[in-house]
């Protein structure tokens, strides 16, 4: 009896890929059923057998061939039985596409048998209708199950058909397997008892599958068991991945955050050793020039008083040298009594001084500890409590952070002195007496390298500590900020380029396209969204194009001191003289007003397509000129104006009529100049620091939102960005590839 099963089950089993081998991956045939429990043709498996082992293609479980070959592997009773009735449903013989009756041939007719109607499921014989009506009326046939045939080929009766199929031998066929021979764990048929296992005790199949189920299914509870154990395993497993990568974002954002800090230190260390420099430098020429003021004047005196003397003594007469004798030894004696002396401190060459740990490759200002991942009782209190704990040691270790390439940073007191930070901790009286008279007067070499490595270690100390610029009160939810989700990454170096590419500008080119202008190679070359190379739109010959927009079917782009209008296929619509004081142009176009932008020398000049100027403006008002320095400029869907003005260090926002709307010079310029800009469907702004490497991202009023993109998503020395399609942010590389990234809105 097969088990209470739903057909559904049955009917699962016969329409899914249970039945295919995965080797040849169609349907079983001669399925032998390996020790793993895996069953595949015979064929199949007799093709994997070499050196006396084969190796199971789903588990990878290594498997002795018997002696005999991989015929001597079990047969697969369970499959076989329902692939036979697979093949019974499918149908044997046809004529004119309809089964045939399988006993009429058997009756002495001529030919097939007539049309099949029925089926009868202990035979497992097709009928035609007057075989089935003969076969209810015979005595050993008259119990024998007669269905309907449309009905068995439906599936309506495959349970009943799998409850009535018997096991064919394979040595003797026709005969059905009904006895398991106990010493030899072999199935029987009627011939195989009598002849070899004659002696061997024997049982019906029945009787011996309800002696044999209890062990087997003991054994099936103990590997659901294990089953629910490795299901457990995994899902500690999966949690535990996925606190090692929440982790990680964690820290590697701790590393970004600790390298800005570091970076921005490094930039103030500059300018102040540079303001220290320029300082120096600009006293030493006063007395210096004081000092040559000085030594013109004694000469002129000196030369005067000669000059006189000598001529008297070559063109005077004997009384006239006589008379004058007197008073020019005195005057030459005066000045023989008055050498030069230089003074006591000369001009002091300045030297920098590295502090060694830059120099040493073994000093790591960021380490990475790692540390075994405990057991999460209570999520989140447990994770705080971690939190506070490693904040904790962090700050008495003065300062710890993480980073990608490995270390924590731990800077240690050396000799007990402590030294004046950021946050206002003070300093011992001598080591504020040094650091005064460093700044100044000079000081003997060992007492300034001293005070300069003091320094140096006090800013290191005050790294950690000195906060990042935050975002306004009302932007400090970092849902409210667009964020990146990584498209794509391609390199713009082509066959035919001579030198490496030297992105300066990049524009939306027709649907999901971009075009790169390669300054180094002058050439604009065409990519699509995913990195496929188009080809490149011809520019005049000479021209390196520089900053680069389009506008329906025409470019512009700027080249020297000239503006450029072509049309895809290369053809100069025309061309515009630009101011030669200015080294580059950007240029940004205008698709609502089909009219193209460019900065000269404090300006912004609007063209039509037609070349003419439609307009001249000085962003703030006339009284700005010469004020301002647009390097890049952009355009937002609301018309208005961006630009990276490098003259006053501050990203400005203008409407057409060059009136400011917005400006911003903030803490999260990190004391860089404003690079590219972009501008989203949504007027979100994405500013480019290339020395630090990051994209900004402000609102469309110029208020600061916060870091979109930064070293972590791969940013090294960003050159130039634009917007594709109002979603798509392309961002150029210092080395030629660019990146892709997905802008997704806070409101999505």
């Amino acid at each position: 009896m097969v088990s209470q099963g739903s057909s559904s089950s049955l009917l699962e089993a016969l329409s899914s890929d249970f039945l295919a081998c995965k080797i040849c991956l169609e349907q079983l045939r001669v399925p032998k059923t390996l020790p793993c429990l895996h069953t595949y043709c015979q064929a199949c498996l007799a093709q994997l057998a070499e050196g006396g082992h084969l190796r199971c293609p789903e588990c990878r479980e290594v498997v002795p061939v018997p002696p005999g070959g991989v015929a001597v592997f079990k047969t697969n009773f369970f499959v076989n039985g329902l692939l036979d009735l697979v093949t019974a449903r499918a149908g044997g013989d046809l004529r004119a596409g309809k089964p045939a009756c399988a006993l009429c041939p058997l009756m002495g007719g001529t030919g097939t048998g007539g049309p099949a109607t029925a089926r009868c499921l202990d035979c497992a014989d097709d009928l035609c209708q007057a075989c089935a009506d003969g076969h209810r009326c015979t005595r050993q046939t008259h119990a024998h199950r007669v269905v309907d045939l449309v009905g068995y080929r439906a599936g309506w009766y495959d349970e009943e058909a799998r409850e009535r199929q018997a096991a064919q031998c394979p040595q003797h066929p026709g005969e059905a397997l009904r006895f398991l021979c106990q010493p030899c764990s072999q199935l029987l048929c009627r011939e195989c008892r009598l002849d070899p296992h004659l002696d061997h005790p024997c049982l019906p199949l029945a009787e011996a599958v309800r002696a044999r189920r209890p062990g087997l299914e003991e054994l099936l509870a103990g590997v659901d068991s294990n089953l629910a154990e490795l299901e457990a395993a995994w899902t500690v497993e999966k949690e535990a991945l996925a606190r090692l990568r929440e982790q990680a974002a964690k820290v590697g954002m701790e590393v970004e955050e600790a390298a800005e800090r570091v970076l921005r230190a490094l930039l103030a260390q500059k300018q102040e050793v540079l303001g220290q420099l320029r300082a120096h430098v600009e006293a030493a020429e006063e007395a210096a020039r004081g000092r040559l003021a000085e030594l013109e004047s004694r000469e002129q005196v000196a030369r005067t008083a000669a000059t006189f003397a000598r001529r008297v003594l070559s063109l005077g007469r004997e009384a006239e040298i006589l008379s004058l004798e007197g008073t020019i030894a005195r005057r030459l004696r005066q000045l023989q009594g008055c050498p030069w002396a230089p003074g006591p401190s000369p001009c002091l060459l300045p030297q920098l001084e590295l502090h060694p740990g830059l120099l040493d490759k073994s000093c790591h200002l960021l380490r990475l500890s790692f540390e075994e991942q405990q057991p999460q009782k209570d999520g989140g209190k447990d994770g705080a409590g971690t939190q506070g704990e490693d904040q904790d040691r962090t700050d008495k270790q003065g300062s710890g952070v993480q980073s990608k390439s490995g270390d924590v940073t731990k800077f240690h007191k050396e000799d007990g002195a402590q030294i004046q930070r950021e946050d206002g901790a003070q300093t011992p009286k001598e080591d504020k007496a040094q650091i005064s008279k460093e700044d100044g007067e000079a000081q003997p070499e060992k007492s300034g390298r001293s005070n300069r490595r003091r320094k140096f270690k006090a800013r290191l100390k005050s790294l950690s500590r000195e906060p990042s610029p935050a975002p306004p009160a009302n932007l400090e939810c970092s849902s409210l900020l667009p964020k990146p989700i990584f498209f794509c990454s391609f390199p713009t170096r082509m066959p035919g380029d001579k030198w490496s590419p030297r992105i300066t500008g990049l524009c939306p080119f027709g649907p999901q396209e971009i075009l790169v202008a390669d300054e180094q190679n002058k050439v604009l070359k065409r990519f699509s969204l995913n990195g496929d190379y188009k080809g490149t739109v011809p520019v005049p010959e000479g021209c390196s194009p520089c900053s680069v927009a389009s506008l329906r079917d025409t470019v512009a782009f700027s080249a020297g001191s000239r503006l450029y209008l072509i049309s895809p296929d290369g053809e100069v619509k025309w061309r515009r003289a630009l101011n030669h004081s200015q080294a580059s142009h950007a240029v940004a176009a205008l698709p609502s007003m089909d009219r193209v932008a460019v900065s000269v020398s404090g300006y912004v000049e609007v063209y039509n397509l037609e070349g003419s100027l439609a307009t001249r403006f000085v962003p703030g008002g006339k009284a700005n000129r010469g004020l301002r320095a647009l390097v890049f400029l952009a355009t937002s869907p609301q018309g208005n104006f961006v630009g990276s003005d490098w003259q006053q260090n501050r990203l400005v926002i203008c409407n057409g009529l060059g009136q400011v709307i917005g400006e911003y010079g903030g803490p999260a310029l990190h004391g860089c100049q404003p690079g590219s800009l972009s501008v989203d469907r949504k007027g979100y702004i994405f500013l480019t620091l290339r020395e630090v490497n990051k994209v900004v991202v402000l609102d469309p009023k110029g208020s600061l939102l916060g870091d979109f993109l930064t070293a972590y998503h791969g940013l090294e020395k960003p050159r130039v960005t634009t917007m594709v399609d109002g979603r798509y942010l392309a961002v150029s590389l210092s080395n030629g590839t660019i990146h892709v990234f997905r802008v997704r809105s806070p409101d999505s």
